[in-house]
Parts: C-alpha cells; sequence; structure tokens
C-alpha cells in the first residue's frame, strides 16, 4: 500500500501539464531513493552526488568511475542505481555521463477482481545527462542536462531538465553554503516534478585525535518549491584524517502533512587507496523498513 501511495502523491501533484502526473511520479520515486543520503542533498559531495548538486568538486584524477546501489524496505520495494564517469577537462573544468534509475517492482495487474492476471505493471523513472562542474575562487559551480522518461503501466512520459548548482566555501573550510534546483524542467514554483536544494555547512570544531586531523560540522538543508511543505534536515559530520566520515541526519518530509516525522539516516564514507566507499541507511518510520545504499568510486590518476 506505501508504493500505492507514493504514486497517488504523484498523481496529485499533475496539474494540468501533459505527463505532469507521469513526471511527478518520477521525481517521487527519486524522493524515496534520497532517503539514503545522510546529508542535505545540496551538501552532497561525491561523483554520483552530482544527480543532487552538479556543482562538484574539481578532481585532478584522470578519470573517476563510480556507482550507488540503491535498495528500499519491501513495504516500498524499490530499488535503483546511480552510475557516473568524469574526466578533466582543462580550463573548462570537469565533464562527465551521469545515468539513473529507479523502479518499483512486484506490482501485479487486476483487472475486475483482486486476483493478480500474472501480468507485472512496470513503474519505473530514468534519467541520463550531461554533467559538468568548475571552480572558481573558492566556490564550485555546474550544470546537468538530462533526458528523463518514466513510465507507469502503459503511460510514458518523456522530458528533458537543466540543473543548476553551487557551492561556496567561506575562510577555507569554515563555513559553506549551498544550493541546487533538482529536474528543473519549468518556471513553477509550485511544480512536484522537480525541487530547489539549499544547505549549509559549518565546523563547530577541529583539533587532532590520535595525531591525526579531525573535524565536527554541522548542516542544515532545505528542501521546496515542489508544491508541498517544504522538506528539513538537521545533522551532523566527523571526518578523520579525509579517510574516514560519519554523517548523521534527521529528516522532516513536508509532503506527509500531518502525518510527517523526524526521520533518522546514517552514513560512512571510507577511503581506500584510489577507491572510496560509501554504506548508507536511513531507519524507516512506521515499521516500514529501512532503505539502504552502497556505493563505490574510484580515481585513476
Amino acid at each position: 500500500m506505501q508504493r500505492i501511495g507514493l504514486l497517488v502523491f504523484g498523481l496529485l501533484g499533475c496539474g494540468f501539464r501533459p505527463g505532469g502526473a507521469q513526471e511527478a511520479a518520477g521525481t517521487t520515486l527519486w524522493r524515496v531513493a534520497a532517503t539514503t543520503v545522510p546529508t542535505p542533498a545540496a551538501l552532497a559531495v561525491g561523483p554520483a552526488a552530482a544527480f543532487w548538486n552538479p556543482a562538484q568538486r574539481v578532481d585532478s584524477a584522470r578519470v573517476i568511475l563510480a556507482v550507488e546501489a540503491i535498495q528500499t524496505p519491501s513495504a516500498v520495494d524499490a530499488s535503483g542505481i546511480i552510475a557516473t564517469v568524469r574526466v578533466p577537462a582543462g580550463k573548462i573544468g570537469e565533464l562527465g555521463i551521469i545515468y539513473g534509475r529507479v523502479g518499483l517492482s512486484d506490482i501485479t495487474q487486476t483487472m475486475d477482481s483482486p486476483d493478480p492476471t500474472g501480468a507485472v505493471v512496470p513503474v519505473y523513472t530514468f534519467g541520463l545527462g550531461g554533467t559538468w562542474s568548475r571552480r572558481i575562487g573558492a566556490t564550485n559551480v555546474g550544470a546537468t542536462l538530462a533526458f528523463h522518461q518514466t513510465r507507469l503501466d502503459t503511460e510514458i512520459s518523456d522530458r528533458m531538465t537543466l540543473d543548476v548548482g553551487a557551492s561556496h566555501a567561506f575562510s577555507g573550510d569554515k563555513f559553506r553554503i549551498a544550493a541546487a534546483t533538482h529536474f528543473f524542467s519549468s518556471l513553477d514554483t509550485n511544480d512536484p516534478s522537480q525541487d530547489i536544494y539549499a544547505g549549509v555547512e559549518a565546523r563547530v570544531w577541529h583539533g587532532m585525535i590520535s595525531g591525526e586531523r579531525a573535524a565536527l560540522r554541522g548542516r542544515y538543508g532545505i528542501a521546496f518549491a515542489h508544491g508541498f511543505t517544504a522538506d528539513q534536515q538537521v545533522g551532523l559530520g566527523v571526518e578523520l584524517a579525509q579517510s574516514f566520515m560519519f554523517d548523521f541526519l534527521l529528516a522532516y518530509e513536508g509532503g506527509y502533512g500531518n502525518g510527517s516525522t523526524w526521520r533518522p539516516v546514517a552514513g560512512i564514507r571510507l577511503a581506500i587507496g584510489k577507491y572510496h566507499l560509501t554504506l548508507a541507511r536511513d531507519a524507516g518510520v512506521n515499521d516500514v523498513g529501512s532503505a539502504y545504499r552502497v556505493g563505490i568510486d574510484a580515481r585513476f590518476k
């Protein structure tokens, strides 16, 4: 029932634009996948994080490859993948290709009775695009142009989106602000098929632990302009020698109205040579169960 509820939520926000129902439902599926992101989306970092904010740090590596797999609990039964390849482009910055897909499984077709016919109802959305980022002084800027397709049974909707983002650091890494559009395809600020992300991050402590540099950061983020109450996130991040990072987040999802509650999410990032591993999990709410994300990226010099 939770999965059907997700689709109904997308349909309610379709407005009067052709294909609006599919576009809104597709973005809702991505919001489900985003429950495993343990930082405000605007502040997410890493090659695959360009899916949430294209303004990623430019790396000196010759090639960067990344892939992330997402699995939600059986009550939702959505799974997804994000993959990207990025390469330096001289003074232009960094260019890449990014792909993401998320869908629901095991939805069976019924006709005049509740008994399933044996046919499976396809419900999925995917996006494929080109992404660019560049560092200008203390600011990272970026943009992603992508093609999206969403399918709900026999209904298919295609659209193009152009997202832009920026991330600016003050006094080294003491304070950072970031913002990005997500799946932006219209100037309507009341469109459930797109979001605007914003976030702030402050270093509240730094020092040495066992001879290694460590830092504690506080974070706040918001997602809005999507036709329902803004989502909010409050969290902390711990870094140790830039090789181990632990992130914790409390997320409030405004789309559930009076049924909204604060949902905890946690994740770790490990740097092992040229590889970076990501493990994240949300605790779930209302006995629905937890969603998981596992990722790996590699930097080839």
